[in-house]
């Protein structure tokens, strides 16, 4: 039997204190991901939150056993809050083809990066792209497929 498909949710950043704490580095914006009972994979193994605070707006956890630092936290993808119609989970964009309405393709999707006012596509051409409505027209995930409005790309 394979193992459940999961998402990084965090990673294991530098010890906080005496008592096996932690700094959550590349935290995930659900802050309940990090609450004392949470359950955390780590190594693929199951961790319980037993200790959370937060220290200059960053979780700071421990868990019930010690983890190495640098170890990716993850949680089971069907554990996931299902999203909104027009909502993503950025694992699910990452990867996607993104094409110029018409046909131009402008490279594949490798991060979405928060902004100010809107995220941003990162492609690996180089180019950056707002997440607006404006500019993504359509996303197709079971396609593979991002369709964006002419006039994004430069």
């Amino acid at each position: 039997m394979s193992a459940p498909e999961t998402v990084i949710v965090g990673r294991v950043g530098k010890s906080h204190g005496l008592d096996g704490s932690f700094v959550v580095e590349d935290a995930s914006a659900a802050p309940e991901r990090f609450e004392v009972g949470a359950e955390l994979l780590v190594e693929g193994e199951p961790a319980k939150v037993v200790a959370a605070r937060q220290a200059r707006g960053r979780p700071v956890i421990r868990l019930d056993r010690r983890v190495p630092r640098g170890t990716t936290l993850e949680v089971a993808r069907e554990s996931l809050e299902p999203t909104a119609d027009d909502e993503y989970y950025v694992f699910q964009l990452v990867g996607l083809r993104v094409q110029e309405d018409g046909g131009e393709t402008l490279g594949t999707v490798t991060d979405v990066a928060p902004g100010v006012a809107n995220d941003v596509l990162e492609l690996d051409s180089g180019l950056l792209l707002p997440m607006v409505e404006e500019c993504v027209l359509q996303v197709d995930l079971s396609g593979g497929t991002i369709v964006v409005a002419p006039g994004f790309s430069g």
